[in-house]
């Protein structure tokens, strides 16, 4: 078993709690937090130890890994904490809030031989993983094309739950760093390293914030693919999230990542099953229909806010035990900060930004 702690309190750690009591082989024996009130109250919840010291929860419950659930700015200084105290870690999206933290928690897991990895759990989805497989067996020629589209919304309320949000210093941005992760993170795996970065972003009709509820850009990646991104906050009540890549080959693929109303943990449940919205592939186009029924019923079946975040647990516990490729690690996040980094520059210097 994979003795798991929990670094962090907040909403999100409760999906993760209850992934891991579900995910094998896998075990949650401990919390830590700056709070040791909030620390124990949801010690009591999950049955686990309350800690403040990371160094003595990580010693004393003989923690394997931790999962880091703290505000972004947080990223790199608990990750680096839990990783030279002797733990891999998961880290939520995303990674850090630059590249240059990013590799500095890169750099400290290579010195201390242990894992890292970046919770990016639209990558289980079936609908994703199709996308994913058609690229991997030349279906669509090379990757050549890519769109993100995520129009969502967040009320006043949502920036009002916890005291970090829609500030500058404490989230670190606004639909860039905090929503748009996943579709990005999608992007990245599905076209690669990223290698220039043009964007402009704005606050449409949040004015009780200080960051930016939209933005636009254009980004070209290593292997000369080229990409489209439009990502807001601003549509009431939500109306969808997508990611489509087009190929040399003239085919398409692509995946609804979320529909209607955007899915908030700790606040809302997912509001319509992540579907395959897009598939020309020759000889395939007739699986489409099938594939939104399978996605649908497997939906109904399951819990599906902890569902993906525990088949994403129980790949990095197979990783640890040495039972199978690490998905989504550290290098790879990295990526999808590189993106979010520069679409930031891109409008502060007026310029596109290179790697």
């Amino acid at each position: 078993m994979v003795r798991y702690a929990l670094v962090g309190y907040g909403k999100v750690a409760h999906v993760h709690a209850k992934a891991i009591k579900e995910a094998k082989e896998s075990t949650l024996v401990a919390v830590w937090g700056r709070n040791n009130e909030k620390a124990q109250t949801f010690a009591a919840e999950w049955n686990i130890t309350a800690f403040t010291d990371m160094q003595q929860m990580i010693k004393e419950e003989e923690v394997d890994a931790v999962i880091i659930t703290t505000p972004h700015p947080l990223h790199k200084e608990h990750a680096i904490t839990a990783l030279q105290a002797g733990a891999h870690v998961l880290v939520e999206k995303p990674m850090a809030l630059t590249v240059s933290e990013c590799d500095a928690m890169i750099e400290v897991a290579k010195q201390e031989k242990k894992q890292l990895a970046v919770i990016s759990q639209r990558r289980w989805f079936p609908a994703s993983q199709r996308i994913r497989k058609a690229i991997d067996e030349g279906k669509l020629g090379t990757p050549m094309i890519g769109q993100v589209t995520m129009l969502g919304w967040r009320d006043e309320e949502y920036y009002n739950s916890d005291p970090w949000r829609g500030k500058w210093d404490s989230e670190g941005g606004g639909v860039l760093i905090n929503q748009a992760p996943h579709q990005f993170d999608l992007l990245c795996w599905y076209l690669g390293s990223v290698k220039e970065v043009y964007a402009q972003w704005e606050n449409v009709n949040h004015p009780y914030i200080e960051v930016e509820d939209t933005a636009v850009g254009t980004v070209r990646f290593e292997s000369g693919a080229i990409a489209s991104i439009l990502v807001s906050n601003s549509q009431k009540p939500g109306i969808h999230a997508k990611v489509h890549v087009h190929g040399s080959s003239a085919a398409s693929a692509g995946v609804q990542t979320d529909g209607g109303a955007m899915f908030i943990a700790g606040r809302s449940g997912i509001a319509e099953p992540p579907v395959t919205d897009l598939w020309t592939i020759e000889g395939e186009q007739q699986n489409i229909g099938i594939w939104k029924t399978e996605d649908t019923n497997l939906f109904n079946s399951i819990d599906p806010v902890a569902y993906f975040f525990t088949l994403q647990i129980e790949n990095f516990t197979q990783a640890l035990l040495k039972k199978g490729p690490l998905i989504s690690s550290g290098e790879e996040g990295r990526e999808t900060v590189k993106l979010i980094e520069g679409m930031y520059r891109s409008q502060r210097e007026g310029k596109p930004v290179r790697y």
